[in-house]
């Protein structure tokens, strides 16, 4: 039998709105600490995303590195497992990787190759004392896999570096323990509910084309906790929602595998103590909107998205009206969620290249952005002033 706890999409760093979210996240550490002191794992499993961006700042790194090593305090016969997300720097992560292994935790960041030049498999196959293996995958674009031998067409090379690994593990694997293997990647077919597509991207993979056997998938980067059909691969959820569209619950999840059975998965919902919140959840005029934001609890901790019906464009001072109305109150006003009066259906937005950006004039630019935002035109006014800005700037 072995037992992992499952983590993934941590976002250390992120700034929500110009707001720090450290309180969130040592509230979430702390409850993870309390978590495995419970119910002693073989293994912690951190499945990417570490860290918000590739480059977060030296005091969130000294307060990841800090938490961590509480977290391995509070069980310290558990190994830790952790690899890169899409949102990770991988070659940063990695820079501290020979300091932690002394303490058990293993980092895995890159594909690397050995000193013959051959894909090192092994460094990504590791032992957990005698009851299993952790297959630890870090997140490589499907174009970015590194080539088995010359005559691999690149858009082959995930499966036949997966092909590869997989002869590893099993001839590894001669015992035929639990194999938990994590990757950092989008399944064709899971619910992407609330997710921000923007950045990494959404290169799906077909669940048959993880050639690697395994008891146990361990996936972040869906931050919507879910069973993949079949019932051996799972998103274990982002612990701290990074949006408000990820209004649903947050967890990590616990596994125990063995004796050739299915996973056996708890989830362990954790408690947020600075919920995101869209007032009300059906839209209301901006009038009553404000005199919701009024009302709210003066002591209740919150994230606040005003969700406004528009009836023409939006109002004058609108953000600096809903900041006051929450004036002396703990929770933080964040942004607005506006909706076409009578629900009219929004078009999608506009996806544009670089190039194309650099093709298309200002004022154009941002009458295409007003209209993907707002769902009407930028009036004639709208645009004197901001054609007045432009020249003003240009004349300088």
């Amino acid at each position: 039998m072995m037992k992992i706890i499952h983590t993934s999409d941590w976002h250390l760093g992120q700034e929500f709105y110009t707001y720090d979210r450290t309180q969130e996240h040592e509230a979430f550490l702390d409850q993870l600490a309390m978590i495995v002191r419970e119910e002693k794992p073989d293994a912690l499993v951190i499945s990417g995303d570490i860290y918000h961006t590739s480059a977060p700042s030296n005091s969130v790194m000294r307060f990841f590195t800090d938490r961590l090593d509480r977290i391995r305090q509070a069980c310290p016969q558990m190994q830790i497992i952790m690899t890169a997300g899409n949102h990770d720097s991988s070659s940063r992560l990695e820079i501290t990787r020979s300091l932690w292994a002394h303490l058990g935790v293993s980092v895995i960041g890159r594909i690397e190759r050995d000193e013959n030049g051959e894909i090192n498999y092994d460094r990504h196959i590791i032992p957990v004392s005698d009851k299993g293996y952790v297959v630890a995958m870090p997140h490589v674009f499907p174009q970015n896999y590194p080539a088995t031998s010359q005559d691999v067409p690149r858009e082959e090379r995930m499966a036949a570096f997966l092909a590869g690994l997989g002869r590893r593990v099993r001839e590894v694997n001669v015992h035929g323990l639990p194999v938990v293997m994590t990757a950092h990647l989008a399944l064709t077919g899971s619910d992407i509910s609330g997710h921000d597509a923007s950045r990494g991207g959404m290169d799906c993979t077909d669940i048959e084309e993880i050639s690697v056997p395994y008891d146990y998938l361990a996936l972040g980067h869906i931050h919507f906790a879910q069973t993949i059909r079949g019932g051996k691969a799972r998103y274990c959820g982002s612990p701290v929602p990074v949006s408000f569209d990820e209004n649903y619950p947050h967890s990590i999840s616990a596994v125990v595998l063995g004796n050739g059975s299915a996973p056996q998965v708890k989830t362990i919902a954790i408690d947020n103590p600075w919920p995101l919140k869209t007032i009300p959840e059906d839209a209301a005029s901006f009038d009553e909107v404000i005199s919701l934001l009024k009302d709210f609890p003066r002591r209740e901790k919150a994230y606040i998205r005003a969700h406004v019906i528009l009836e023409d464009v939006p109002p004058a001072n609108a953000f600096l009206k809903a900041s006051e109305a929450l004036a002396g109150k703990k929770a933080r006003f964040c942004t607005f969620k506006w909706e076409k009066a009578g629900n009219a259906p929004q078009t999608s937005p506009v996806r544009l290249d670089v190039e194309q950006i650099r093709s298309i004039s200002p004022v154009n630019l941002a009458m295409m952005y007003y209209r993907d935002r707002f769902g009407s035109e930028m009036t004639d006014g709208m645009k004197g002033l901001l054609e007045e800005a432009i020249r003003n700037v240009s004349n300088r």
